[in-house]
């Protein structure tokens, strides 16, 4: 960093690519979450219930101004612009509607506001428009905060060891065609068969399902919000439905299917890059503490998406260690604990399209080294 001035710019930027994929230390880091704390500007932790709100309309103001030009002007346009704006709006629609499923993220996390019963409210009924069932995601995604890049207890986004892996991803290891064809099905169908099916979440004995109020993700002080979160769920699919009988299917997939293609693409995209990458540890219980598995993941520059997505993207390591401050301090309170965690600190530029594609070949599953950490490979 410092000192470089007589480095070429060539060399500079090989080694910045070096760097992005070397391993994060794993030694004991020596600071505690308190002297994390300490280096934040203490109103970071403030939480506005009128300023959080004001983002949350910011992007209602979008998604209505959007479907209504789409609905209203877009059978009128003559032939090829209407075939070229509907693509617009799905990339606009879904982008921004998974800046609002963030919101919601934030609203599980406390963060919206400092009243439980209105983070509750709101996320409840964003995270249903959206399909996703928000108390059962809510606690299952506590546990990941809670045991992040545990190997054992991490709730999802969990590697496979070499031994695990299915017969089937030597097909695509090798095969560009194969893995391009994964990398869509991940991306489209990923997250509804992880709130279904567990997919890629921790192994359970039992049926692990998040509409499942009886699931082993769930103890009995949960259950009944489960319940809440299916009937969100079933109302939203009925006025889906009920859409669709009104004003056809092929509508609906063009005002609302598509676009939740895209949001839901976003979140698997966004949230894979966070904790899947070459330079990341994994721990078993006999390494794993929680300081380590919090610094286990990494921020990343989206551009401009980056203020579309409420800056999830570029903040994520700060938000691993106090999920509770809110997205717009969260830049401020990244740049104060910068210094303070130094090599701790992961940040990859890479472009996340190119970032997604290396995943999909060198993070497959991971291999213990000879201190008993594990690694990507």
């Amino acid at each position: 960093m410092g000192g470089g001035g007589n480095m070429s710019a060539p060399a500079t930027k090989i080694e910045e690519k070096k760097n992005r994929l070397q391993r994060a230390p794993t030694s004991k880091p020596p600071f505690t979450i308190g002297d994390i704390k300490k280096a934040i500007p203490p109103h970071c932790f403030e939480r506005s219930f009128i300023r959080s709100f004001s983002y949350l309309a910011q992007d209602l103001i979008v998604v209505f101004i959007s479907y209504y030009i789409a609905s209203t002007y877009f059978h009128l346009l003559p032939f090829p612009y209407s075939y070229l704006a509907w693509p617009v709006y799905w990339v606009v629609q879904g982008s921004v509607c998974a800046g609002i499923w963030f919101i919601a993220h934030e609203c599980s996390h406390t963060a919206f506001s400092d009243y439980q019963w209105i983070n509750d409210t709101i996320g409840f009924f964003l995270h249903s428009a959206l399909l996703t069932p928000y108390f059962s995601w809510k606690y299952s995604h506590r546990r990941h905060h809670s045991n992040t890049n545990s190997l054992e207890h991490d709730e999802n986004h969990v590697p496979k060891l070499k031994t695990k892996l299915r017969w089937y991803t030597k097909l695509y290891l090798d095969n560009s065609l194969a893995r391009a064809f994964i990398l869509v099905f991940t991306l489209t169908a990923g997250l509804p068969l992880y709130y279904a099916f567990n997919i890629t979440g921790r192994p359970y004995d039992g049926f692990a399902s998040h509409y499942y109020p009886y699931s082993p993700i769930y103890n009995d002080r949960e259950r009944l919000q489960i319940y809440i979160s299916d009937a969100g769920i079933i109302a939203t699919f009925y006025l889906l439905y009920r859409v669709a009988v009104t004003q056809g299917i092929t509508w609906l997939i063009c005002i609302y299917g598509v676009p939740l293609l895209i949001w839901n693409g976003f979140v698997v995209l966004i949230t894979t890059l966070h904790h899947a990458h070459p330079s990341l540890p994994h721990y078993d219980s006999s390494e794993w503490n929680w300081l380590r598995g919090a610094l286990a993941t990494v921020d990343r520059d989206y551009g401009v998406l980056n203020k579309v997505l409420h800056n999830i993207t570029d903040t994520h390591v700060l938000h691993h260690l106090f999920s509770y401050i809110p997205h717009y301090h969260a830049m401020e309170a990244t740049i104060a604990i910068k210094p303070l965690l130094g090599e701790y600190y992961q940040f990859d530029d890479t472009p996340f399209y190119k970032a997604m594609w290396r995943n999909f070949k060198d993070c497959l599953y991971v291999e213990k080294d000879e201190q008993g950490i594990f690694w990507f490979k």
